[in-house]
């Protein structure tokens, strides 16, 4: 499959190694990371994203604060304020700070066996998600829409939503992927396309106001998008738009699937209007290529994810199956 079990996100030689996002789909970059700061500006701005790679991303971090021997625990707690919704960057901070009495080296093990794991889940979570898709939908070959980036550089390899389609287009099964643009920021357009066309996916872009349209015209078989966060209800934040899509989704009858590993289960948040949903600057609304789209001083209204109500799921898919 080349490319998607590239990682993402390493450590080498004392820092973090990580995909530069913002520079895709025109640059393919790595940036190094020596600091705690460094790290967690490029998970603000994106440079760094997804729930999975973000687990990583706080594991890794809380090695940096440890190899330098500065203040750990604020480092930590600093770096776990990061990007408030998505549950796996704290996740993955205290899996990390929990080793710091045992030493650095201690930590460092254990954010690379969050690496390492990650790998394994997410693949392990795709496959599952593949074989119950080959069950809930007998056309062949399959037309999937998703929405926003789930494959490798929203984990640390492979994917979590696109890792299905790498299962399935592995064996032959997939007619076309169809491919929310994912307002405001593209990370559909810029990178999920990207992701398939790497891998000789066929794929379509498409507004994302077009995806009900799709679904009523019958082209899509299934949807399958990742998550950042799963409450104890099983309501689920993902993507601003995932919540419109499954509306439309459920009207149309089609399948609607989350794929994540357990990581990004939450049993402390009873449900979906408990979580917190980042906004963020009106900018990304406004300008576009540096260019205003909208009168100057136009208030705005950013939220990076919505929550997708427990009912119009048609499961929850992580390593251990559908749930």
């Amino acid at each position: 499959m080349g490319s998607v079990d590239q990682r993402t996100i390493d450590w080498d030689d004392g820092v973090v190694v990580i995909v530069d996002q913002c520079a895709l789909p025109g640059d393919h970059r790595l940036l190094r990371l020596g600091t705690v700061t460094e790290l967690i500006d490029a998970i603000q701005r994106l440079a760094i994203r997804g729930a999975p790679a973000l687990g990583a991303a706080g594991a890794l971090g809380v090695a940096l604060a440890a190899r330098h021997g500065v203040d750990v625990e604020g480092e930590a707690e600093r770096l776990a304020q990061a990007r408030p919704t998505a549950v796996n960057l704290a996740w993955g901070v205290r899996r990390a700070l929990a080793k710091l009495p045992s030493g650095a080296d201690a930590v460092l093990a254990e954010a690379l066996a969050v690496l390492t794991e990650d790998e394994e889940l997410c693949r392990t979570a795709s496959g599952h998600a593949a074989d119950l898709i080959r069950e809930l939908c007998p056309r062949r070959p399959l037309r999937l829409l998703t929405h926003c980036n789930a494959g490798r550089l929203a984990t640390v390899s492979w994917g979590t939503a696109l890792g299905v389609v790498w299962h399935l287009h592995a064996a032959g099964e997939v007619e076309y992927v169809l491919v929310d643009e994912t307002r405001p920021l593209l990370q559909g357009a810029r990178l999920t396309a990207w992701e398939l066309a790497d891998v000789g996916v066929p794929y379509r872009v498409l507004p994302d106001v077009a995806a009900a349209s799709a679904l009523a015209r019958g082209l899509v078989d299934c949807v399958v998008v990742g998550a950042d966060r799963v409450a104890a209800n099983g309501d689920v934040a993902n993507k601003v738009g995932t919540y419109g899509l499954a509306l439309a989704a459920a009207r149309h009858r089609v399948p609607f699937l989350v794929v994540a590993p357990s990581s990004t289960l939450d049993a402390h948040t009873p449900s979906g209007d408990l979580i917190e949903i980042e906004e963020r600057a009106a900018d990304e609304v406004t300008y576009w290529g540096g260019v205003p789209t909208a009168p100057a001083g136009a208030p705005v209204f950013n939220p990076a994810f919505d929550v997708t109500p427990a009912e119009l799921i048609t499961a929850v898919v992580t390593e251990r199956g559908p749930g």
